[in-house]
């Protein structure tokens, strides 16, 4: 099943290619994603990822339901799963 994850934006930095990344953090687990799709997201938005791509924002009290329905669907295991370079 494909999904989009929300997460919190915990940090932004401009990528050498000219693509904004970003530091997500889903429930304490960090990840890096790109957040090209979302140009007007700031430090502590939320946004849906979707295979690492942050694809809309959304408000903080929609993105803790949508993670709640997600843990009780057992839908997170992906978020374990480590990234090249450590993060």
């Amino acid at each position: 099943m494909c999904l989009g994850v929300p997460g919190k934006v915990i940090a932004i930095q401009p990528d050498p290619n000219g693509m904004t990344m970003g530091k997500v953090s889903f429930a304490g687990i960090v990840k890096d994603v790109c957040l090209a799709y979302v140009p007007d997201v700031q430090i502590d938005d939320y946004v849906i990822v979707h295979v690492g791509f942050a694809i809309s924002q959304v408000d903080e009290q929609e993105a803790m339901k949508v993670f709640e329905y997600l843990a009780e669907m057992d839908e997170l295991a992906e978020l374990e799963i480590a990234q090249p370079g450590g993060a």
